[in-house]
């Protein structure tokens, strides 16, 4: 596409124009020139390839959701077939297979797996009979993978697969392939188990008659197996094994049996996966409960800390990790015994968010763009795209991207129009997007030159300002240059560029241009030059005003701009020197008369009005004028020969006056429209145009969406984000300029309508009424749902009627009162601050009429059992049932009506409710609810146990009285409390304490011995028994004093000397260590009674020095030395001392400096 119509084209190779047909030969560069410029590209020509070759398209696209990214569907193209494939192929053939994954939107190198069958890898069966290739296109960042067959084998049919992965998103493709001699190249459809899965098909097959003879394969696993570890690497040499790692762990697996654990009876996972900064508890079960249990992390035990924490409950035991990092991702082994299971900790980062936005932006062509934003975590790694495509550091260095902790920017050197469109940065766990526009230079003339009018030898000022300080000009007088002499000077201070020509002189006159350097426009005045001829008389002359504008029409008129200099210089004549008085105000009611030489007398405090006389003319000067100043000004010179008057009419403008605060009529998924009211004062100019500008809301900088003023008042804003919230503001623009901004609309956000309701049915219908459901839409867009609107209509109508006033939240509504026997339409929107959606409605129309439907009861699964309750408890019982028209309900107890003071019934359309306050033991028994409509009808019974407390057991006596032991025997209680006794509470208390002891609990006879008592003592028993609900509330007491007998002497034994010598169990270790670092050294003791443990360097005891500081923990002794120097060198001794003897260990220590 060339930006001329009929601009001529030409098309090259290596700098020679183009011929005709394209032969392999024409594989080289070529350009297409137009105009000055021209486009290079490479063309390749390939041969057709005789091998037949499948390709499988993989085209990836990923749209960020809340839990994670998906890998986007993955489109595979095979042959013009399906995902799931079947080929054909005969004996001998080569067969070859391309993944394609484009990785432009990808952070990292996708994975691709090739299997045969369920689960072998191919990657292990690279060699003579399959090949695995891997290419990167740079330029179309376009992953290709290959798996070429070669020679296809009858063995070689079967399931393959295809995966790719990228982190946490994933696909595959599946295909059969089939090898069948004599057949012709065709695909079909073969099913999903089309072949068997013969694992070792791409290196073993067994000989057959009908194919070609070759040598015979060879099974590389049993020659593995059966091969010393040595001879390893010459089979994989020899056999074309890529993967032997992997081939030599899978030959582990298969050697290793199997044993059930006697440690364990739950190991761990094989892996667990936790979040940064959360915990993670480990869990294992023993068969031993009273079994020790270690736990390592990467093969070192750990210790008990605050961040890692043993539990045991019973058989199980616990580790728990709280706030997990990164250097907790590690391998976890629990030891019992000899045994222990291993498991992987991975720990996950939180993804990375974007805590600072992206800001939109609005720059001139040529000036540097900086995008900026920040993130939450330090060093993350982020990516940008504008308009969909990632960007990267190309060769010419256009992007450059800055990372700085959190922040990272986007720098765009020199924007041109091709930057302009939406720039996102993304992240693993959200994005931010934002515009830049980009426009052209357009100069702005903040005061232009005006017509002079000038006397010889006076001073003439050309005066303009624009508003870029940098632009240069030229002046041009009648067309020619301009050059700086010595009455002529040239200055460009800022933005005003000035033009001063001294003593003017007649050849002076002309035409005055500037020209701005770059821009096509120039800025041109007139310079007058005013002769005064003054013709000599000896008499008085009566005075006079030289002036060309006077009087009050509209040339007369001297316009200024507010807060510039107004200066009237009127030349006069006269004899003697007149006298001149300025008036301004009407003609005919002159008023303030401003005499020369003075200041006006409306003006004395500011000093603006300035009068000055001299020879031949007299001027009129305003500072900073402004909107007061402006009416009509007289000057009347006068002098004894007479007077002359003339009359200036002034006439001051300025900008205008802000607009109105815009209002936002509507607004769209990407757009609004706003609309404004013009200005009180348009500052004496009429008003060409507005211009507006809009933000984000939580942004600070405006963004202008015209260049050129916009004339109506009404202006429909697009290119905005939807779910963002904004702001809008109106300047007015006159040919003085534009106005201040006016105030910003009220903030408002772009949304698009929902789509319409899915999903909507009729949930019931009756003479009058019809009740409908539906679901929510599947896009609700940013903007929250505010709710649902139902119309109806009769048949063959289209006058939509609404249900109800206003808007339900529900997704479900009745509409009742409807007409008996009609046919009517129902449908529904969706509405949110945009407006309704789209409506959804029924298949067809709805008779209006009820539908006869057969009474059902559903008895919950809970009360299919016998339901069982404590006294006083409250029954609440809820039994569902269905039926049209509402049936007839009757409840019943044991055969007989319910007492209404005991039992309450509440009925309902769709269920019943049977309700007891306070249950006592007569609520027991069998419950029956009857639903009848008509002649039909269902029953159901409900069986409800009422239970208490058990009564006291009976009879309590004293069987037996033997030694120490005396046998006791009750009856069971007369009142079991409606359920069945579990069993007794047997319990003793000696006389003299009182203090009761459990002897027996849930005890299931009536009878039992009790041991251990005590010669002499007199003891109370008492039996409690015991059902579901507790204890009976009054036990069966007893008193029984046992008799004396034999004084009873326990035994005597000779206490056990536990005391043990001193012993070093691990001696101290000889080290070299450098000197300015702290060093240790460790040892541990043993010995009964804990040993007094002294240090020593060089035999004297340096316990009280306090360059040595000494631990001892559970018998590790630990000697730490402070910052060594080479004076801490030396032979250190630990030496252990109880009662029992002693013990000494010995190493050296040897300080190395600390820079060689």
């Amino acid at each position: 596409v060339t930006g001329k119509p009929d601009a001529k084209v030409r098309r090259q190779s290596n700098t020679k124009d183009l011929a005709s047909a394209v032969t392999k030969k024409d594989g080289t560069a070529y350009a297409v020139i137009a105009g000055g410029s021209k486009v290079k590209f490479d063309l390749k020509v390939k041969e057709k390839e005789v091998m037949e070759e499948v390709k499988l398209e993989v085209k990836e696209e990923v749209k960020e959701k809340e839990g994670g990214s998906l890998l986007g569907s993955i489109h595979k193209d095979v042959m013009g077939m399906s995902r799931h494939v079947s080929l054909l192929l005969c004996p001998g053939e080569n067969i070859n297979f391309v993944a394609k994954v484009n990785a432009a939107s990808l952070l990292k190198k996708p994975t691709i797996k090739w299997f045969k069958g369920k689960w072998m890898d191919l990657a292990s069966k690279s060699g003579k009979n399959l090949q695995l290739k891997e290419l990167y296109d740079r330029n179309s960042k376009v992953y290709t993978f290959e798996m070429q067959i070669i020679a296809a084998k009858p063995s070689f049919a079967g399931a393959y697969r295809c995966e790719v992965s990228s982190r946490d998103k994933f696909d595959s493709c599946n295909f059969d392939l089939t090898v069948h001699g004599g057949c012709p190249h065709t695909i079909q459809s073969l099913g999903a188990e089309a072949g068997e899965l013969d694992f070792s098909a791409l290196l073993k097959k067994s000989a057959s008659k009908s194919q070609v003879k070759s040598e015979p394969d060879e099974d590389v696993w049993e020659i593995l197996q059966k091969a010393p570890a040595s001879e390893y690497e010459k089979i994989a040499f020899q056999y074309g094994i890529t993967d032997l790692r992997g081939m030599l762990k899978r030959l582990k697996k298969m050697k290793k049996e199997e044993k059930k654990s006697e440690a364990f009876l739950k190991k761990l996972d094989p892996a667990y996966q936790v979040e940064k900064g959360h915990k993670m508890k480990l869990c294992i079960e023993v068969a031993n409960e009273d079994v020790d249990v270690k736990w390592l992390k990467n093969g070192q035990e750990i210790q008990s800390t605050g961040r890692y924490i043993f539990e045991s409950v019973g058989n199980k035991r616990y580790l728990t990790i709280n706030h997990c990092s990164l250097s907790d991702d590690a391998t976890y082994t629990c030891v019992v015994g000899n045994e222990k299971c291993t498991t992987e900790l991975f720990v996950k980062e939180p993804p990375v968010t974007i805590t600072s936005h992206l800001e939109d932006q609005m720059v001139m062509k040529g000036e540097r763009v900086e995008l900026e934003c920040e993130v939450s975590e330090e060093g993350a790694t982020v990516k940008w795209e504008k308009d969909g495509v990632e960007l990267t550091r190309d060769e010419s260095f256009k992007y450059r991207f800055k990372k700085d902790g959190r922040k990272h920017v986007l720098i765009i050197n020199e924007a041109t129009k091709e930057d302009c469109g939406h720039y996102t940065v993304k992240t693993n766990g959200g994005e931010s997007m934002a515009e830049l526009m980009v426009s052209e230079k357009e100069l702005e003339v903040y005061q232009n030159i005006a017509d002079l009018t000038v006397k010889a030898k006076d001073e003439a000022v050309f005066k303009c300002e624009v508003s870029d300080e940098t632009v240069k000009g030229i002046w041009y007088k009648n067309g020619v240059e301009v050059k700086a002499d010595a009455r002529t000077h040239i200055t460009h201070i800022g933005r005003i560029h000035k033009l001063t020509i001294d003593d003017v002189k007649p050849e002076d006159q002309g035409d005055y241009t500037f020209v701005p350097e770059g821009y096509a426009f120039n800025l041109s005045a007139k310079l007058n030059f005013l002769e005064v001829k003054i013709d000599y008389v000896p008499r008085q002359d009566p005075p006079k005003i030289h002036l060309d504008c006077m009087g009050h029409t509209a040339d007369s008129t001297i316009v200024v701009v507010a807060g510039n200099k107004l200066r009237l210089d009127v030349p006069i004549t006269g004899d003697p020197a007149p006298t001149v008085v300025w008036t301004k105000g009407e003609k005919n009611v002159p008023s303030s008369p401003i005499p020369t030489g003075r200041r006006a007398a409306g003006d004395q405090g500011d000093g603006r009005l300035h009068v000055e006389s001299t020879k031949g003319h007299c001027i009129f000067t305003i500072e900073g004028a402004d909107k007061q100043d402006e009416g009509l000004y007289s000057v009347i010179v006068r002098n004894p020969a007479g007077e002359d008057k003339a009359d200036i009419n002034v006439k001051v403008v300025d900008a205008p006056d802000p607009p109105s605060a815009p209002r936002i009529l509507s607004v769209g998924e990407d757009s609004c429209v706003v609309q404004w009211d013009p200005p009180k004062s348009d500052g004496g100019n009429p008003i060409i145009g507005y211009v507006l500008e809009r933000k984000k809301k939580k942004s600070y900088r405006w963004m202008r969406l015209n260049f050129d003023p916009y004339t109506d008042t009404t202006y429909e804003a697009k290119r905005m984000i939807e779910g963002v919230e904004y702001e809008m503001r109106v300047y007015a623009v006159n040919a003085i300029g534009m106005s201040c901004h006016s105030a910003a609309s009220q903030p408002f956000i772009p949304v698009a309508p929902t789509s319409e309701p899915v999903g909507l049915c009729v949930d019931d219908i009756s003479d009058t009424t019809v009740s409908l459901k539906w679901r929510t839409p599947e896009h609700l867009g940013s903007s929250e749902l505010d709710g649902y609107g139902v119309e109806y209509c009769k048949e063959g109508s289209d006058e939509w009627v609404p249900a109800f006033e206003g808007l339900t939240e529900r997704t479900s509504v009745i509409i009742r009162d409807l007409p008996t026997g009609e046919k009517m339409q129902f449908r529904v929107r969706a509405y949110n601050m945009a407006g309704p959606s789209a409506p959804t409605s029924l298949a067809q129309a709805v008779t209006i009429r009820e539908i006869m439907q057969k009474p059902k009861i559903w008895i919950p699964r809970n009360l299919r059992q016998t339901l069982i309750k404590k006294v006083e408890e409250t029954i609440n019982l809820v039994i569902p049932f269905q039926g049209k028209p509402r049936p007839v309900i009757t409840w019943s107890k044991d055969g007989e009506h319910l007492n209404p003071k005991q039992v309450s019934v509440r009925n309902s359309d769709t269920d019943t409710i049977l309700f007891i306050r306070k249950s006592e033991r007569k609520d027991s028994g069998k419950y029956e609810v009857k639903l009848q409509i008509e002649n039909v009808e269902d029953t159901a019974s409900i069986s409800i146990q009422i239970v208490d407390l058990p009564g006291s057991p009976e009879k309590l006596k004293i069987m037996d009285v033997w030694g120490f032991n005396v046998a006791l025997e009750w009856k069971p209680p007369k009142d079991n409390g409606n359920c069945e006794i579990t069993g007794y509470m047997v319990q003793k208390a000696d006389k003299k304490t009182m203090e009761w002891y459990t002897v027996y609990e849930l005890y299931r006879r009536t009878n039992c011995v009790v041991a251990d008592l005590i010669m002499g003592n007199e003891y109370i028993f008492r039996i409690y028994a015991v059902n579901m609900v507790g204890l009976s509330l009054e036990p069966s007491l007893h008193l029984f004093i046992c008799s004396s007998g034999f004084e009873y002497k326990p035994p005597t034994y000779k206490e056990h000397d536990f005391s043990e010598v001193p012993k070093f169990t691990h001696p101290l270790v000889s080290r070299s260590v450098i000197a300015g670092y702290n060093a240790t050294l460790s040892c541990s003791v043993r010995g009964i009674p804990k040993p007094k443990v002294t240090w020593y360097k060089n035999k004297m005891d340096i316990s009280n020095e306090a360059k040595y500081r000494m631990f001892s923990r559970q018998g590790v002794l630990t000697l730490e030395i402070r910052k060594p120097c080479s004076f801490d060198g030396g032979v250190y001794m630990c030496k252990a001392v109880n009662a029992s003897g002693e013990d000494v260990v010995e190493c050296k220590l040897e300080i190395r400096r600390k820079y060689p």
